[in-house]
C-alpha cells in the first residue's frame, strides 16, 4: 500500500474531527488534547509523532473510548466508518472494541494473562465476538500464529506467555489484534521495548499483514525512522496539538512547521557528525499543560516567533500549496526559508586519543545456575562473555553495541566491580581490578570508574535535593576539605551539566527525564571520573532531550579527556558519537574497529544484519532489508561451532561445515578492524554496503 493513492471515493474509516479532551482533577481542569484532527482512509497507515506528553496515546485512548474516570471528550467529533463512538451505547461499544477497533500496547504482558495458554487466549476473541465453536477459533489461532511468523504455532499455542521471548509475545498481541480481522488497528509504541533486529522484524511483519489484510493503521511512535518505513501520512503533535499532518515525502522532504524542523535536526541522521555537524537541540522545556502559552504552544522555544503576531491568538491549522492534504499550524510557514541551514555551530577540534586506560585479556564471566525445577540434578553453567579482549583510549568513545542477552551489561558489571570475572584480566591504569570487587576497591579506583544508567528515574533518590545528592557522591569520594569547598564543587557540577544552580535546591519530582539524567551525570563526575560506562544513558529520553544530553556528554568528553564506554542498541547515535564500536553477541565480541570501518563492508553478518534493521528518518536512505531469523540462543546452551552460525544467512558460502563444528578465528580486516568469522576473503570482499544515502 505503501505509496499508493487510496481513492478519494473511499468512505474515511476513522475521522478526528477538532477533537479536545480533558482531564479533571480536583485541582482543575487539564486539557490534554485540543482541536485534534487526523483522517484515516481505508488500507492507510497514519503515523503519530511528537514527544512524551503531547497527546498522542490520549487521542488513542480517546478513539477506544477508554479515558478512566477522570477524562473526558469535552469537543469535537471521533466517527468510525461514518457513526460517532460518543454517541454508541456501551453494548454497542463492546462490539466495535476488538472485533472492528483493535489496540496493540507498548508492554505486550500488559495484554496476556499470565495464567492463561495461548492457544486459549486467541480462541477467546473468535469466539467472543464471531460465535464460532472451539475447533474453528483454535485452527484460526493456528493460522493467525503462522501469519505472525512464529515457528512450530502447535507449541506456541500450548506454551505459556512466560515461556516466550519479548518479540515473541509482541507477535502474539499483534496475532490476537488481527483474529477478529479488525477495520482499523492502533498501534502505540509497539516495538519500544524490542531490540533493533526484533523492531525490524516485527515492522516487516505488521506491513505484511496489512497488506494480507487491508487494514488501516494508526501507529504511534517518536521514532521517525519507524513512522517512515511503516505509514504513508503522519501528524506531528506538540502539547496537544497536531502541529503538521501530510504525506510522508510531504513532510519529510517539505516539513512547514518549525517544531518538526528542529525535531529532524536533533536526531543523528547520516551526515550528522559530532565535531563537524553536531545536532541541534530544541532549545527550552516543554509546556506543562495547564501553563501553555498564549498563542502558538511551541512559540517560547521556536527561532522564527514574532511578538505580538505568533503570541496574538490560537492558531488555525492551514493548507499547504501544492501538496496533498498538507496542514500547518504555522502563521509564518510561507515567509520561512525552509532551505536554510540552521546558524553555524561552534565546531570543536576532534581531539586525538590518548594512552590506553582500560584493556581487558581474555575476560570470561561464567554464572552457574542449578538445573532442575527445585534446585536439584547437575548445575548448568551460563557463558555471559567469552574472551573478550580490547582496549579503550584516554579521550575516545567506545560503543559496544549488541542484542540483549548479548553480555553487554554483564561486562559492565565486571567494570564497574559490581561482578568478579571468571577469568582474564582487567587492567586500569596498568592495575590488574578484575578479582577486586567494589566493596574491596579504593576510593580512587572506585572514583575513577563510574556509571550513568539508562533509567534517571530510578537513579535518584525521591526524597533527598540534587544538591544534596551530588554532595553525598563528593563526601564517598573524599571530595573537598570543608563543606563549604564541596558546596563550591556542587554548583560547579550544576555549570558542568548546565543545569541552573538554583537546581539544588529541587527534588527529583520537581525535574523532566533529561533534567534527571543531567543529575545522573554530574553525580557520576563528582570524584573526577575517568572512565565513564554510559548504559542505553538516552533510550529512554525523546529525542530533542537526547541531542541535549549527547551533546553534554561530548562536551565533558572534551574538557575532562574522560573515556566513553557507550553501551546502546540505537547504531544512529552510535555511528554520530563514537571512535571505535565493538559488536557482540552470545558473550563474543565479533567485531570491533573504528566507526567508519564497521559501517562500511566488509562486515561480520550479525553486524551487517544490525545496521539493516536501524530504522532511518530520511527519504534520500536506501538499505538492504535483512531480518534476522529466530530468537538469539541461550547463553545456558550456545551453539556448537560459530555462536551466530543458527541465525547467518552467510553460512553456506562456508565450505564443509566449519561453521558449525568451529568458534571461528578472530580475522584482521586492516589495521584496528577485526571479525570473529569463517568467510572467506574473497567473499568478505564482494559484501555490498547495507546503507546507501543518495546524492542530493
Amino acid at each position: 500500500m505503501k505509496g499508493q493513492s487510496v481513492a478519494e471515493v473511499d468512505e474515511p474509516i476513522l475521522v478526528i474531527e477538532n477533537l479536545s479532551i480533558s482531564f479533571f482533577t480536583r485541582a482543575r481542569k487539564i486539557p490534554a488534547v485540543m482541536d485534534f484532527s487526523v483522517t484515516v482512509r481505508p488500507g492507510e497507515a497514519v503515523g503519530l509523532v511528537g514527544e512524551s506528553g503531547c497527546g498522542k496515546s490520549t487521542v488513542a485512548l480517546g478513539v477506544m473510548r477508554d479515558l478512566g474516570t477522570t477524562g473526558r471528550i469535552v469537543g469535537g467529533r471521533v466517527l468510525f466508518k461514518g457513526r460517532d463512538l460518543a454517541a454508541m451505547s456501551d453494548a454497542e461499544l463492546r462490539q466495535v472494541r476488538g472485533r472492528e477497533i483493535a489496540m496493540i500496547y507498548q508492554e505486550p504482558m500488559a495484554s496476556l494473562n499470565p495464567a492463561m495458554k495461548i492457544g486459549r487466549q486467541l480462541m477467546e476473541v473468535p469466539m467472543i465476538h464471531d460465535g464460532v465453536s472451539a475447533a474453528e477459533a483454535r485452527e484460526r489461532a493456528r493460522e493467525v500464529v503462522a501469519d505472525v511468523k512464529l515457528p512450530d504455532p502447535d507449541r506456541i499455542l500450548d506454551a505459556y506467555p512466560h515461556q516466550l521471548s519479548g518479540g515473541q509475545q509482541q507477535r502474539i498481541v499483534i496475532a490476537m489484534a488481527l483474529m477478529a480481522r479488525p477495520s482499523l488497528l492502533i498501534l502505540d509504541e509497539p516495538t519500544t521495548a524490542l531490540d533493533v533486529t526484533v523492531e525490524a522484524a516485527v515492522v516487516d511483519l505488521v506491513r505484511g499483514l496489512r497488506e494480507k489484510y487491508g487494514t488501516s493503521m494508526l501507529f504511534i511512535s517518536h521514532n521517525l525512522g519507524l513512522v517512515m518505513d511503516v505509514c504513508d501520512r503522519l501528524c506531528v503533535m506538540y502539547s496537544g496539538e497536531a502541529v503538521e499532518t501530510g504525506a510522508i515525502a510531504d513532510v519529510f522532504d517539505r516539513m512547514r512547521h518549525p517544531y518538526t524542523q528542529a525535531l529532524f535536526r536533533s536526531i543523528p541522521l547520516p551526515g550528522a557528525d559530532k565535531t563537524s555537524r553536531p545536532l541541534v537541540a530544541i532549545p527550552g522545556n516543554f509546556p506543562l499543560p495547564h501553563e501553555r502559552p498564549r498563542g502558538c504552544n511551541f512559540g517560547p522555544r521556536c527561532g522564527y516567533f514574532a511578538e505580538g503576531r505568533c503570541d496574538g491568538a490560537d492558531v488555525p491549522m492551514g493548507a499547504v500549496p501544492g501538496d496533498d492534504r498538507h496542514f500547518t499550524r504555522c502563521l509564518r510557514s510561507g515567509e520561512i526559508d525552509w532551505a536554510r541551514p540552521p546558524a553555524p555551530p561552534v565546531v570543536a577540534p576532534r581531539l586525538p586519543p590518548g594512552d590506553v586506560v582500560l584493556r581487558m585479556e581474555d575476560l570470561r564471566k561464567y554464572y552457574e545456575v542449578a538445573g532442575g525445577m527445585f534446585g536439584g540434578g547437575l548445575a548448568k553453567v551460563v557463558k555471559a562473555n567469552e574472551t573478550l579482549s580490547f582496549e579503550a583510549r584516554e579521550g575516545e568513545t567506545l560503543a559496544i553495541v549488541g542484542e540483549s542477552g548479548c553480555g553487554k551489561s554483564t561486562l559492565a558489571k565486571v567494570l564497574m566491580g559490581l561482578e568478579t570475572a571468571t577469568a582474564g584480566k582487567i587492567l586500569l591504569y596498568n592495575e590488574d581490578i578484575q578479582d577486586t570487587p567494589i566493596a574491596r576497591r579504593n576510593t580512587d579506583t572506585v572514583s575513577s570508574v563510574q556509571m550513568v544508567f539508562q533509567n534517571p528515574f530510578d537513579t535518584l533518590n525521591p526524597s533527598m535535593t540534587v544538591g544534596r545528592q551530588i554532595l553525598r557522591a563528593l563526601e564517598v569520594f573524599g571530595e573537598g576539605g570543608s563543606e563549604e569547598a564541596r558546596q563550591a564543587r556542587m554548583l560547579e557540577l550544576l555549570d558542568l551539566v548546565k543545569l541552573p544552580r538554583a537546581f539544588a535546591e529541587r527534588m527529583p519530582r520537581q525535574l523532566s527525564g533529561g533534567q534527571k539524567q543531567r543529575v545522573g551525570i554530574a553525580r557520576a563526575f563528582a570524584g573526577g571520573a575517568r572512565i565513564v560506562v554510559a548504559d542505553e544513558p538516552v533510550s529512554a529520553l525523546d529525542v530533542s532531550v537526547q541531542a541535549a544530553v549527547t551533546e553534554l556528554l561530548m562536551d565533558i568528553q572534551r574538557t575532562n579527556r574522560t573515556t566513553l564506554l557507550f553501551i546502546s542498541h540505537d547504531l544512529s547515535i552510535v555511528r554520530y558519537l563514537s571512535d571505535r564500536v565493538m559488536v557482540m553477541y552470545l558473550g563474543h565480541v565479533v567485531e570491533i574497529g573504528t566507526t567508519d570501518q564497521v559501517f562500511s563492508p566488509p562486515y561480520h553478518p550479525y553486524t551487517e544484519a544490525l545496521l539493516s534493521a536501524v530504522p532511518i528518518a530520511d527519504t534520500r536512505v536506501t538499505k538492504q532489508r535483512i531480518v534476522l531469523e529466530g530468537d538469539i540462543p541461550s547463553a545456558m546452551n550456545p551453539p556448537p561451532g560459530c555462536p551466530f552460525q543458527t541465525r547467518c544467512r552467510w553460512k553456506g558460502r562456508v565450505a564443509g561445515g566449519l561453521c558449525e563444528r568451529e568458534v571461528p578465528p578472530v580475522v584482521t580486516l586492516a589495521p584496528g578492524h577485526q571479525i570473529k568469522c569463517h568467510l572467506p576473503a574473497d567473499v568478505l570482499a564482494g559484501m555490498e554496503p547495507v546503507i546507501q544515502v543518495a546524492a542530493e
